[in-house]
């Protein structure tokens, strides 16, 4: 019997939700959004189909088909639900609600912000291992440095540098090496999160005017006070998570499940944040008419300005 092939093109935003933000081309009426280059913003921007866009090779570098088909069984269920959010009864069927919540908290996890969260908490915890073993151990590496080199250490440093030799060695740093410690955690981490989201509601965000857009690291925790917005903190310290499923509609968690509206300033305001939150890029529906909203907080985000 087979087995299934590596994925190797992995798309961290969803297809389905691209597709959303797409419109027919005149030549061929092939679907096709714009992608916005955060940093090249005075380049002219391309049109493209969703199949080129939202992706990054090798995300999960080990048993992607396993992680892929967890994926899948999100987003296959979506299209029904943003159908039922299209009709207005998003929460007539309490499937159509879970599949939703389900999507914000693939997006949240299947990200390069989680990537990068994992990556410094893995580093991190390396190197309290590291001063806690020359700390409480000093005698026990001295001893096993000379077993394995012939050499007795004497100082912090060199002490330092045999303590990193043994724990880079060590099955959890060896699976850190091949991509297995990452495809565990982003799995645990998903099923930990649906499970605290479960016992969330669903709010449906539509613009006034104006229409939203998308980025590359869509899924945000927000905490916002008054005109200030924080976002990127820990799902237990944010107040909501947000994700864009189309020009016109944007989820969040909250107490009730309820249709809001939001006015232009708000939905600048959270298509501000995605922008800064982005890794490189943002994707609009062609005709929205976002490009010099996008192209000047994209100067700003260049400057270094994090503001929203």
């Amino acid at each position: 019997m087979g087995t299934a092939q590596h994925t190797s093109r992995q798309h961290l935003v969803s297809q389905v939700l691209l597709k959303e933000f797409t419109m027919p081309e005149p030549k061929d009426s092939s679907q096709q959004l714009l992608p916005f280059d955060l940093h090249n913003p005075g380049h002219v921007h391309k049109r493209m189909p969703p199949s080129r866009c939202g992706w990054v090779e090798n995300f999960v570098a080990v048993d992607s088909p396993f992680i892929e088909a967890l994926w899948n069984n999100v987003e296959r269920r979506v299209r029904a639900a943003l159908a039922a959010v299209h009709a207005g009864t998003p929460f007539a069927d309490p499937l159509h609600v879970d599949v939703l919540r389900d999507l914000i908290v693939l997006h949240n996890v299947r990200s390069l912000h989680y990537r990068d969260v994992h990556t410094d908490s893995v580093e991190r915890a390396r190197t309290h291992l590291v001063a806690k073993v020359i700390t409480q151990y000093p005698e026990q590496l001295r001893l096993e440095a000379l077993r394995e080199t012939g050499l007795y250490l004497s100082g912090p440093a060199a002490l330092g540098a045999f303590a990193e030799r043994l724990i880079e060695r060590s099955p959890t740093m060896r699976d850190r090496e091949s991509g297995k410690l990452f495809r565990t955690s982003i799995e645990d981490t998903f099923h930990k999160m649906r499970d605290l989201a479960s016992t969330r509601r669903l709010e449906v965000i539509t613009p006034e005017t104006g229409q939203f857009l998308i980025g590359d690291n869509p899924a945000l925790t927000l905490s916002m006070k008054g005109s200030r917005t924080m976002y990127g903190m820990a799902f237990l310290d944010a107040q909501t998570l947000v994700l864009p499923i189309g020009p016109r509609h944007m989820l969040s968690l909250g107490a009730e499940d309820v249709m809001l509206t939001a006015s232009q300033s708000f939905v600048d305001r959270l298509n501000a944040l995605q922008i800064h939150a982005a890794h490189r890029y943002v994707y609009m529906h062609p005709a929205s008419g976002l490009e010099p909203f996008v192209e000047r907080r994209a100067q700003r985000r260049l400057a270094g300005d994090r503001t929203t």
